[in-house]
């Protein structure tokens, strides 16, 4: 058996579980040898790539996880009872999801719906909304305008948030005002409201839980001890939820 054939089924079965073939003692022509037996295998078959591809995303995954259910046990009291965040749905509901979303994400605004859905069949869901401001400084000024309208009128907050995140067009400090006005606010008092209490500790606090949690955009989820990144749709979310319910992990 040649030296090119025994290595065969060595170096398929180490590319195709992304581990680290054993150390050899090789000569430089065996390395050489090696390096193109290597490379013709690759060109063959191309496929293994993706595979090992894969095998890199879920282990990079799975540490993103093991990170954010640290980060969420060191931080749960601003993840999901934070005194910046407003609940919809049942605010003594026995499973808790928090959204973080910005006024300007697309995708936020498309899984708005998810929220309202998941609220409307589920009535023992508590749906906290933590804002995070990431998307340039139209963002940041509807969410200050969002924070006066919580001091203001709490009990409009959720109507608020329908309004500005689903309506078209980019959210600014004009359009989040002329929502809270449309709710019957007094724009006096909304503006009264921002100067006298910026919140910016609120937006601290959010940015640094995105940081812990490794949260780079919006929407994110956390349910249970398990960060959810992207709009993944109401079928999913309903799903974690009835495993918090059925084993106490949004992944069972």
């Amino acid at each position: 058996m040649t030296f090119r054939t025994s290595l065969a089924a060595s170096v398929a079965l180490g590319i195709a579980f992304a581990a680290p073939l054993p150390a050899l003692a090789l000569d430089d022509a065996q390395k050489k040898e090696f390096g193109a037996f290597i490379r013709e295998y690759l060109l063959e078959n191309p496929e293994i790539l993706l595979d090992v591809q894969e095998a890199l995303q879920r282990k990079q995954q799975e540490a993103q996880q093991v990170k954010a259910v640290q980060a969420i046990t060191d931080n749960e009291t601003a993840i999901f009872s934070s005194d910046h965040d407003i609940a919809l749905g049942n605010p003594d509901g026995d499973v808790t999801v928090v959204e973080f979303f910005d006024y300007n994400c697309g995708y936020c605004r498309r899984a708005l719906s998810d929220m309202d859905a998941i609220i409307a069949s589920d009535k023992n869901v508590r749906f906290v909304l933590k804002e995070l401001p990431i998307l340039g400084p139209d963002s940041l000024a509807a969410h200050k305008v969002s924070a006066a309208v919580r001091d203001l009128a709490p009990e409009k907050y959720g109507d608020f948030h329908r309004k500005l995140l689903g309506s078209d067009g980019r959210a600014t400090e004009e359009s989040a005002i002329a929502v809270a006005v449309e709710l019957g606010l007094k724009e006096e008092d909304i503006r009264k409201t921002m100067a006298d209490k910026p919140h910016d500790d609120a937006v601290r606090e959010a940015y640094s839980l995105a940081n812990d949690l490794g949260i780079t955009g919006t929407p994110s989820y956390v349910i249970a001890r398990e960060t959810v990144f992207g709009a993944v749709g109401a079928d999913d979310l309903e799903a974690k939820i009835a495993n918090v319910r059925s084993c106490g992990k949004a992944t069972c």
